[in-house]
This record gives C-alpha cells, sequence and structure tokens, in this order.
C-alpha cells in the first residue's frame, strides 16, 4: 500500500496533464494549410449530378418527400433483417448519392466489410459528392497511417472522431487505462449512434456497425442484426441530429488529433489512396454487382419496402453525460419508456443484452401489477451466443427478479441457431472453398487474431466462451421493440443501464400497424424452440427443499457482493420431440420441456468461470457493462 501512496499522485497528476494537452492552434493551422495544399484534388466526374447512379430506393424517397405535407407525412420504409441486403443498400445508396453523405458510426474494422464501404465513400468523394464519416474514437480506425491518407484523399471527404482519449486517434492500453482512472465519465461516454443519411433524404439507422460480423462475413461468430431504411421527412430529423453531433466540441477533426496532426506535419508528401485488400474478394464483388442488378434490388429491397405514414427519428443529445438532468439530453431513451409504459396488450422487446436499469424495472415492474397486465417476450443471448459475458452474468443474476416481479418470457438465443444461418448462406454464397481462388481459400487457415478483452465485448473482436458444439456460431445483436402492434422501434439502444445513462443513442419509431407485424415476427423467429432456449423456473420436486433453495436464492440474489448460492431459482429449458411450444406459466409445461442447465453447450473455460464471478461480485459494475 505504501508504494501504491507513493506512485498515485504522480500517475494522476501526469493523467491530468494528458487530458488537457490539446494540440496548440499554431500546429492545427500549419496541418489545415497542409492538407488543403495537398489534398488528392482528382476528379473523376465533371457532370452537375456528379455522375450519380440511378436507384430505385433514392428515387422512392424523394417522391415520399414530394408527396408529404406537414399534416400528412409519407414515408418509404424498408426492414433490413438480412446482412445482403443491408449491405447491398448501403452501396447503391453511396453510389447513387448526387450532393451528400453522412455516416455516423460506433465501429469502423479494417477488414472486408469496413473496406468496402471506406473505398465506396472515398469513390464518392472523388466524383464530387459531400462526404463526412463521424466515427467514436475508441473503436474506429485504430490505424493512424489509414487516417492520415483519409484527411487528405479529397477536399470533399472530412473525418471527425468523437470522445478522442487524450486528444489521440490511437488509444494505447495505458491510456485506456488511464481515460478510466482520470476522467471516468467522459471516458465512458460513448458515440453509439449509426447513421447512413443520403442527399438528405434517405437514412438507415439500427445496430449494424463496420465491421465483418455485422454482415454475416465473419468466418466463426457472427451478429444477428437489424437496421431500418427510411426514405421521407424522417431524413431531415437525421440531418438536424447528425449536424448536432458533427458541431460538438468532442467531434475533433483529424487535424486536432495529437498522433495525426504530428504525422501531417511530418509528411509533407500527401499519401496515395490504395486499392482495398479483401480477404474475399468473390463475395464483396457478388455484393457489389447485387447493389446494381435493378431484379435484385427489387425482389429483396424495393418489394420488401412499405408506404407509411408517421415516422420519428428519435437521437439522444451529444456528450448527454454533461447534463443528465436535462429532459432533452436523453430524448431517445423517454421516449421509449414512454412506450412501454402505455402497453395495453403486448410488449416485444429484442435485446442482446437483458440488464435492466432503475427506470425500466419500475416500468416493468407498475405493468406486471396490473389487473390486466401486458404480455412481456424478450428475445436475448445465452451465455453459448453472446461475447459480452460480463453482461450476461448480471442478466443470469437476475433471473428470478425478471420471471416473477416483471413477468418476462424470456429466449436466449441458440449459438447455431437455423434463422440465422439461412441469412449466414444468403451473405456467403461463395463459401465453397474449390470455388475460390486459391490464394483467397488458403485465407480460411489465418483468420486474424482476436483482440483479448477479459470482461468480454460489446463489439469488438473478442470471441464467446468456448462451446462443446462445433460449427458457425451466432449472437443476438438487433435491438428493437413492438408495443402493441401499433409502434415499432429499431434502433442502437440496448435498454440497459449503459444505453440510459452513458452511450448516445438513435433509433427510428414507426407508427404502422403493418410494419410492426413484420418486425413482430422477425423478433418472434429468434424466439421459436429451434432457435432459442427458454428460461424458466426448476421444477419443484421435493416442496420443502424447494421452498427453501428459492428462498436462500433470493438472499443470495439481494446481496450487492458474494452471491455464490449455486442452485438458482431458474434454469433453460429446451422442447421435447413431439410437443408443441408452450409458455412458462402454462400447467403443462413441464411435460413437453426438459432442462439443459444454466449453461448450456458451454465449455468449461476461464470466461465461464469469470461469468460465474461476475454473477457473484460484480455488481457494482451493472452500470457500464
Amino acid at each position: 500500500m505504501p508504494v501504491l501512496r507513493r506512485f498515485a499522485f504522480p500517475l494522476v497528476l501526469a493523467l491530468l496533464l494528458l487530458q488537457g494537452c490539446t494540440v496548440p492552434r499554431a500546429q492545427i493551422r500549419r496541418a489545415d494549410a497542409i492538407v488543403a495544399a495537398g489534398a488528392d484534388r482528382i476528379s473523376t466526374c465533371d457532370r452537375t449530378d456528379h455522375c450519380a447512379l440511378p436507384s430505385p430506393l433514392l428515387e422512392a424517397a424523394n417522391a415520399a418527400l414530394a408527396a408529404s405535407t406537414p399534416q400528412q407525412p409519407v414515408h418509404v420504409v424498408t426492414l433490413l433483417d438480412d446482412s445482403a441486403p443491408a449491405m447491398a443498400a448501403r452501396i447503391n445508396l453511396v453510389r447513387a448519392a448526387r450532393q451528400s453523405i453522412d455516416v455516423q458510426t460506433y465501429i469502423w474494422d479494417q477488414d472486408d466489410a469496413g473496406q468496402l464501404m471506406l473505398d465506396e465513400l472515398v469513390r464518392a468523394a472523388r466524383r464530387g459528392v459531400r462526404v463526412r464519416i463521424l466515427a467514436d474514437q475508441l473503436f474506429s480506425f485504430n490505424d493512424p497511417d489509414l487516417l492520415d491518407r483519409l484527411a487528405r484523399i479529397s477536399p470533399n471527404l472530412e473525418v471527425r472522431l468523437y470522445n478522442p482519449t487524450f486528444h489521440k486517434a490511437h488509444t494505447q492500453p495505458l491510456e485506456f487505462a488511464a481515460g478510466l482512472l482520470c476522467c471516468f465519465m467522459q471516458f465512458n461516454q460513448r458515440m453509439h449512434n449509426k447513421l447512413l443519411l443520403v442527399d438528405d433524404a434517405i437514412g438507415i439507422t439500427g445496430g449494424r456497425n463496420y465491421q465483418d460480423r455485422y454482415f454475416n462475413w465473419d468466418d466463426a461468430f457472427n451478429y444477428v442484426d437489424r437496421d431500418a431504411m427510411v426514405g421521407g421527412p424522417a431524413a431531415r430529423q437525421m440531418a438536424a441530429s447528425f449536424a448536432l453531433f458533427w458541431n460538438h466540441k468532442r467531434s475533433l477533426p483529424l487535424t486536432h488529433l495529437r498522433d495525426i496532426n504530428r504525422r501531417i506535419l511530418s509528411d509533407r508528401v500527401p499519401p496515395v489512396w490504395p486499392a482495398p485488400r479483401y480477404r474475399r474478394p468473390v463475395r464483396v464483388a457478388r455484393v457489389q454487382q447485387a447493389a446494381e442488378d435493378p431484379a435484385w434490388l427489387q425482389t429483396w429491397l424495393v418489394d420488401a419496402s412499405r408506404q407509411v405514414g408517421q415516422v420519428e427519428y428519435f437521437s439522444d443529445l451529444p456528450a448527454k453525460t454533461d447534463k443528465p438532468d436535462k429532459r432533452r439530453a436523453l430524448e431517445f431513451t423517454q421516449h421509449i419508456m414512454r412506450m412501454i409504459s402505455e402497453a395495453k396488450r403486448e410488449v416485444l422487446l429484442q435485446t442482446p443484452y437483458l440488464v435492466m436499469s432503475k427506470r425500466a424495472q419500475h416500468i416493468f415492474r407498475t405493468l406486471h401489477r396490473r389487473t390486466d397486465p401486458p404480455r412481456v417476450i424478450v428475445s436475448t443471448n445465452s451465455l453459448a451466443a453472446t461475447d459480452a459475458f460480463a453482461v450476461y452474468a448480471m442478466s443470469y443474476k437476475h433471473r428470478k427478479r425478471y420471471l416473477k416481479k416483471f413477468g418476462f418470457e424470456v429466449h436466449e438465443l441458440k449459438p447455431h441457431a437455423p434463422s440465422a444461418a439461412v441469412d449466414n448462406e444468403l451473405a456467403n454464397l461463395d463459401l465453397d472453398t474449390t470455388a475460390l481462388p486459391p490464394s483467397e481459400a488458403a485465407s480460411l487457415a489465418h483468420v486474424p487474431a482476436a483482440r483479448f478483452h477479459l470482461l468480454g465485448s460489446r463489439g469488438s473482436n473478442n470471441r464467446p466462451a468456448p462451446l462443446q458444439s462445433e460449427g458457425m456460431r451466432f449472437g443476438l445483436h438487433a435491438k428493437s421493440i413492438v408495443v402493441d402492434d401499433i409502434f415499432a422501434m429499431v434502433g442502437s439502444h440496448n435498454f440497459d443501464p449503459r444505453s440510459d445513462h452513458y452511450n448516445t443513442e438513435s433509433g427510428v419509431i414507426v407508427y404502422d400497424h403493418g410494419f410492426a407485424d413484420q418486425l413482430r415476427h422477425s423478433i418472434l423467429r429468434s424466439t421459436q424452440p429451434e432457435n432459442a432456449w427458454v428460461i424458466a423456473p426448476r421444477q419443484s420436486k421435493v416442496p420443502v427443499l424447494t421452498d427453501i433453495n428459492q428462498a436462500i436464492g433470493s438472499v443470495s440474489e439481494s446481496l450487492p457482493l458474494f452471491d455464490l448460492w449455486p442452485f438458482r431459482y431458474a434454469t433453460s429449458f429446451d422442447l421435447k420431440p413431439g410437443c408443441q411450444p408452450l409458455r412458462a406459466t402454462d400447467p403443462n409445461f413441464y411435460a413437453c420441456y426438459e432442462p439443459v442447465g444454466d449453461f448450456p453447450d458451454v465449455a468449461l473455460s476461464p470466461k465461464l468461470i469469470i461469468t460465474r464471478l461476475v454473477t457473484a461480485f460484480g455488481v457494482g459494475a451493472k452500470g457500464i457493462l
């Protein structure tokens, strides 16, 4: 302890100095001048429309705008459940842009998906479209070389990073720890919004970041995710929200970042933009081809669209932790809570992280106490499916509360869910290695190493816990809500304490019965017996011993620490062959379902042990996991 005290003050002092170590204005002006003078001014188009390609998606959005009035808005909305259409829609809209493209994201990796989107945006900028990219710094563009190129690649392209640690683009592990120690609230507040907006007419928002696993392109573990594409007046709300974030003090241009500024000043020769080096070039070429194929677009995107009336885009204000008591700072979070509290018949909730904030707990407890409470169906991850196993530990700890006090019907996704495998096949039509070039087939044996994170990931490259079974794995990442088949929300909000208090979140709310029904069926597909385990109370076999076990378990669960009782109130169940699905409250439930253990299919591993430890001792970290 004396040693720790001796070094504590110098360390904190150094961290505080780092926090205030902004780039001098003179250096920023010099770097800006170098960027302006040396920017690659190659233009690939001299037409007034900037050589935009025709797009049925953008055309439908412009038609909706033309038909809208303030009293009667018209929108065209498309649910992007499948990953191939989600990627093709993005490429199609980028190539169709005539004026502007605004992109906002939490993660931007340099794998195939990240390279593809970035290259498409650079091409758009070079043909004259204004392109702005705003990415959260912590998990995006973790490469100063790449950012140096982006700073000077085109006068039409600008990149800003949100809330950079110590005014740097690249965060070293020690700086990560230092950020937590010296300035916890600011470091922990991240921009979790996702948005692609084209010509202020049509936008895509939801859960997907720019990384392979969000588009079913990872070799081992992919996300079940969802976006909504919206054309019409709501795009103006998207534009206004993006402008707030873009102009906020936490959104820093690249020349304002210490490491990038230093590189620009030391290297006056503008770096070239290299051609992408895709690990699976055949797959990339196929989705690019689909993005321009009228028949493919018609089948997968145009025919799947719906014309609706009222749609609202909501977003928290940037840096909402600065003024958490201000109503508008938590606008999106508060609107979601109001939607849920007004439910009459049913709340259908899909979230990867079933960890309820205090406000959400109060709302669900109040709903369940009604004389005729609405049904609450929850689709979430199992430990076998999630890569955020420390977060799962908190969900596991409070199972009894969810079932008894909130009335949840909880379905946890299986890691090899057949419904997810269908989307994976659509996104990977060329994965028969006999059909691949030898160099590409050989790359299957050289999957990039994962970044290690002790407590698991909420979107990095960390891999989930080892399984007893083999095969492609899937984890839920979609965040959606349907209330009474009337309101439907698709967004980035996980309905957890981090989304409530730290991250900024965004999403669209569609007030249309048909769209709500479409989203409802999509979520319910993930709860089917072949895709999910049911969480239910253990069957009472010896009444007195069962009552004693539950009493001890309740006391243990309520403790802030030392929740060590191993016999939990509820466990996972699987449907028996020949039976029909039943609710856990049905008297015949135990005749048709068999228990499969608390963590089915998970092999003994350090991650399983950590999950148990976090359940026992980690309740204090609940708000930030």
